[in-house]
């Protein structure tokens, strides 16, 4: 009896030290384990804060936006024209962020309002009259926020660039000095909407 009362405690003991292990296992995992980012939440969020924005601000398009990603990598597409009314995606393309945003570590940017920074900057963004620039065709940008109230007098622009790729790639694509500049496909896309609006677009730019 002594015997039978000692292996079924020697069980439970071990069945418990087995139990914890595992869970502290579990723990362990979960503690180390990173949420992975979704563009998509992420977009969600911006819109519904955009169309706050708007719904204050008449004066702007409340039927389209952009939107820049800039926590998606250069390489894949980041720009969104985006239907406010539908709710969806109309089109998507590449963008250049700036040089002076690049850290030397992959995956993670920095970003600045200065002046000679050649940082970007993020915000909220009026596009404004096109000019013709080194670029050829380009529009204004007036920053809304603290974060990039500089952007019209640092010569932050909307421009196409014959060197950003139309198609996504693995490696990232060229900077430029703070400006977001894309395929010049995309930009024709671009034009379009803009040309046509009644109202000035909203451009966003966020991490």
């Amino acid at each position: 009896m002594k015997k039978r009362i000692f292996f079924l405690l020697s069980i439970g003991i071990f069945g418990l030290s087995f139990a914890c292990r595992n869970k502290e296992e579990k723990l362990e995992i979960i503690k180390n384990s990173k949420p992975v980012y979704s563009y998509e939440e992420k977009l969600k969020s911006e819109t519904t804060e955009i169309r706050s924005f708007l719904g204050k601000s008449p004066k702007y398009n409340s039927n389209i936006a952009f939107f820049l990603d800039m926590k998606i990598e250069s390489g894949k597409n980041r720009f969104f024209i985006y239907d406010l009314k539908q709710n969806k995606i109309l089109n998507k393309g590449l963008v250049g962020h700036g040089t002076g945003s690049e850290t030397g570590i992959p995956g993670k940017l920095q970003f600045s309002n200065l002046k000679d920074s050649h940082c970007t900057s993020l915000g909220k963004y009026a596009i404004g009259t096109s000019y013709q620039g080194s670029f050829g065709k380009s529009y204004k940008l007036y920053g809304l926020d603290k974060t990039n109230s500089n952007a019209f007098d640092r010569n932050v622009v909307l421009h196409e660039y014959s060197k950003i790729p139309f198609e996504e790639q693995e490696n990232p694509i060229c900077n430029s000095y703070g400006c977001p500049m894309v395929n010049s496909a995309f930009f024709d896309a671009l034009e379009k909407i803009i040309d046509t609006s009644a109202k000035k677009i909203i451009l966003v730019i966020y991490y």
